[in-house]
């Protein structure tokens, strides 16, 4: 096949424009079909309170971040890499660097819409045609696909020598990533694993008294645990449940226990960089005549809205001895109901199944079709791990179009 070979691209994502940026780059020709108004709506939407591109985490930790599917992006990620990400980056223009957190971002004079801007022009200087407004219908034939110019109404098919689809997960359908695809694939017989939301909030059922009194509260330096898994950061009290970084990153087993009918619990450790014998040597200088709200926030720094919390979850124990007042403070009980409306999740689970694709993300049952991003079945926690895992499965899937084309 000649490098004059087309090559679609469906979905003006990251994982879709960076799939065209690298056939451009090879020297194929490229064209990207992206339904919305604009390419990168979601990439923008990952702009907001911080554009964290990626993150400095060793490789070896890197990876399980990826779950079950730590095996495949052990191989995407050697293929391009966190350090590929920031030198990307940099030849666009945008000089990044490594936050206290270990989290990746552009510096502060580059806003998610310059990243963007310069990306496109990029694009467009490599030659490759970006359509906008241009709805992927579904398949055509063996290798065609069916779009929709929705500007006009006019309908029509292409036939590329190969595509990648980009077509995004189910969360934040407003930029586009509605999972409305699924039904053109199992038309065909791929099997897809339902969406699930991912990185979301939990549902709690606080009572009226403790939603008026509370409201929305954060509670800073926490550690979170679900089962085995603990993750520290900071935890955000809404009227409906938990919002933060370790509440989305426990979501996956919360979803699990979930869907097995075993109670989503959830433990909040109030001082986890206290020892259990320091805890407990606060907690025995408490004299009976004192207020039990004004000793956590004078001994132990703990705000107003711990003693709510305490009294809302574990009254009896409140009044209970030093031992049992600190056992308490290491394991706050939070018994979640539920997790937040898919449609409210920053990314989602599911999508195509593993067993439908060939190593280089080819669908076995369309040779010259090729998958990336969120429309794959794969789940990862914000920090990072999201955006690269995009990134890297968009690389990883034109290294594909590029073997299979050669062929």
């Amino acid at each position: 096949m000649s490098l004059s070979s087309l090559v679609a691209v469906i979905g003006g994502g990251p994982a879709g424009l960076l799939a065209a940026q690298r056939l451009a780059e090879a020297g194929y020709r490229v064209a990207v079909y992206e339904a919305q108004a604009t390419v990168g709506r979601k990439f923008l939407v990952a702009g907001h309170g911080g554009f964290n591109l990626t993150n400095a985490e060793g490789t070896a930790s890197f990876e399980t971040r990826y779950g079950q599917q730590q095996p495949a992006f052990s191989r995407f990620l050697r293929y391009f890499s966190p350090t590929d990400l920031r030198q990307w980056a940099t030849s666009l223009g945008i000089d990044t660097f490594v936050g206290t957190s270990g989290r990746i971002f552009p510096l502060k004079v580059h806003k998610p819409a310059d990243v963007l801007r310069a990306w496109v022009r990029h694009l467009q200087n490599l030659g490759v045609a970006l359509h906008t407004r241009h709805r992927w219908l579904g398949f055509a034939g063996a290798s065609g696909l069916r779009l929709r110019d929705e500007t006009t109404g006019h309908e029509f098919d292409l036939h590329p020598d190969a595509t990648v689809l980009a077509l995004g997960g189910a969360s934040w359908s407003k930029t586009g990533s509605d999972g409305r695809w699924v039904s053109a694939f199992e038309q065909i017989g791929v099997q897809c694993v339902p969406f699930a939301a991912s990185n979301c909030g939990v549902e709690v059922a606080w009572s009226p008294y403790f939603q008026t009194k509370v409201g929305r509260a954060p509670l800073k330096n926490i550690a979170l645990r679900c089962g085995s898994q603990r993750v520290r950061g900071e935890l955000l009290l809404t009227e409906y449940g938990l919002e933060g970084t370790p509440v989305y990153a426990l979501a996956p087993y919360l979803r699990a226990a979930l869907a097995t009918h075993t109670p989503a619990l959830l433990h909040l450790d109030l001082k986890p960089d206290l020892s259990d014998e320091q805890l407990l040597a606060k907690l025995q200088k408490l004299e009976i005549s004192r207020s039990l709200p004004d000793f956590l926030r004078q001994t132990l720094r703990l705000g107003p809205p711990v003693f709510t919390l305490l009294r809302e979850v574990a009254p009896t124990d409140l009044h209970a001895s030093p031992q049992a007042l600190a056992h308490l403070l290491r394991h706050v009980p939070l018994p979640v109901q539920a997790l937040r409306p898919l449609d409210e999740a920053i990314s989602s689970a599911g999508g195509v199944a593993w067993s439908e694709l060939t190593e280089h993300l080819m669908l076995h049952r369309r040779p010259g079709t090729f998958l990336a991003g969120e429309m794959l079945d794969w789940e990862a926690p914000t920090g990072g791990y999201l955006l690269q895992g995009c990134f890297s499965t968009g690389a990883w899937a034109a290294h594909g179009v590029v073997q299979w084309l050669k062929r």
